[in-house]
């Protein structure tokens, strides 16, 4: 299906041509028809497809109508983001969508100096990205007027709601006019999120490209089974290879990044290391070091993981093992993006074993077991420094798994859950 078919205007297929962009994506030939209709609407798509386009783009037709027919100004549209790094990046495309619009797009997030974005505010916006936080601050502090407001997205919305934003969320649709259309784009879309979906949407249509929660088909994932003390050698031996150009690396904890950060620059790995300790500008460094090619390696925790969109990243690799299977599913999907293929690659030890059998019943497909030739699987684990702590046992972790096998489905036989 060409773009022309979509039936949106000449100003926005216009930049869409100059983005690149050939041929709309399933999830945006299945969601745009229905949201210029002015439906409400569910969108549940795999990681990488598109989705930020298929909101972006229709709500730009819109909008722009209205500015020809002379609608009075104001904020016609909020984008809720789980991220700062979402917020900001979902509004660098908005302006490369509308560039021959004259549409004012702004972002309200934390990490940075609100004068500016005060100062925007004061200007004039058609479009409002923001974060819950920044934005309930401002709402709290009468900075904010939404009575024109026409249009409503949760983006990542179940993100939203594992970040503990659900009551943040509430008391922002409860200031919001009750006539209004509102969006929900994920790649997951839990119980929950139903259920949160049938209190702020209206008969809403639903658009499902692909299986939940499953990986997508572009990606190549397989396994290493290695022991815990091995895993940064084997990281430093695929890292030489010429293939593992731009490498994503997910850590579980903060501390870990650090550490891992630290290895990969005394092994004199170009390195960049990106987590919620970080700050803001730290955070906008890294990111464009890595999509510049300047950093290999970006060294991540799972704040990456949902809607950033970087060009070209050859590899994922889950240097620790993801608890949930959704986590998993949005960790690789930063490769293997727009259609190009991608390589995920996770390393196993003995005791996560159990995380990696969670997923693949999840997931309804068991990943290829691989070894890299030549690498001593059986090196012996090294002396600790005279005085270091051995490391504590992740209580944690094994709460967080109990609580992902809860929530699988039951298989049946004694083990079986009653359903509630």
């Amino acid at each position: 299906m060409p773009f022309r078919n979509l039936g949106l205007e000449a100003e926005i297929l216009r930049a869409i041509q100059q983005a690149g962009y050939v041929c709309p994506t399933p999830v945006q030939a299945a969601a745009i028809p229905k949201v210029r209709q002015g439906h409400d609407l569910i969108a549940i798509a795999q990681t990488g497809t598109g989705k930020t386009a298929a909101f972006v783009w229709p709500m730009l037709q819109r909008l722009s109508q209205a500015h020809r027919q002379g609608t009075p100004c104001g904020i016609k549209a909020l984008i809720l983001a789980p991220t700062r790094e979402l917020a900001v990046q979902i509004m660098g495309n908005i302006r490369a969508y509308g560039r021959h619009l004259p549409l004012r797009v702004a972002a309200i997030h934390g990490g940075v100096d609100e004068a500016a974005q005060i100062k925007a505010l004061h200007k004039g916006v058609h479009m409002l990205v923001a974060t819950p936080g920044r934005l309930l601050d401002f709402l709290g502090r009468e900075k904010l007027d939404f009575q024109p407001l026409e249009m409503l997205v949760l983006d990542e919305a179940d993100r939203m709601l594992d970040m503990g934003f659900l009551r943040d969320i509430e008391a922002i649709v409860g200031t919001l006019p009750k006539r209004r259309q509102t969006l929900m784009f994920s790649a997951t879309l839990s119980k929950e999120i139903e259920s949160l979906a049938r209190r702020f949407l209206y008969q809403p249509k639903m658009v499902q490209i692909g299986k939940r929660s499953n990986p997508a088909d572009t990606v190549d994932q397989c396994v290493y089974e290695v022991p815990a003390h091995l895993k940064n050698a084997l990281l430093l031996e695929l890292l030489r290879q010429p293939k593992f150009t731009k490498v994503l690396v997910f850590a579980r904890m903060k501390d870990g990044a650090d550490r891992l950060t630290n290895f990969l620059k005394l092994a004199q790995v170009k390195v960049a290391k990106l987590h919620s300790s970080r700050s803001q500008e730290q955070r906008l460094q890294a990111l464009q070091d890595f999509k510049d090619g300047k950093a290999q390696v970006l060294v991540a925790t799972d704040i990456v993981a949902r809607g950033i969109d970087i060009d070209g990243v050859s590899h994922v690799v889950n240097y620790d093992f993801p608890v949930n299977p959704e986590d998993y599913v949005h960790r690789i999907g930063r490769t293997g993006r727009a259609a190009a293929q991608g390589d995920a690659i996770s390393f196993v030890p003995k005791q996560d074993l159990n995380l990696l059998n969670i997923l693949e019943l999840s997931i309804g497909q068991r990943l290829d077991r691989k070894r890299l030739r030549g690498f001593d699987y059986h090196a012996p684990i090294p002396a600790p420094a005279p005085g270091e702590k051995p490391p504590r046992r992740d209580w944690r972790k094994r709460t967080r798994e109990m609580e992902v096998k809860k929530s699988l489905p039951s298989t049946g036989g004694s083990r079986a859950r009653d359903k509630r």
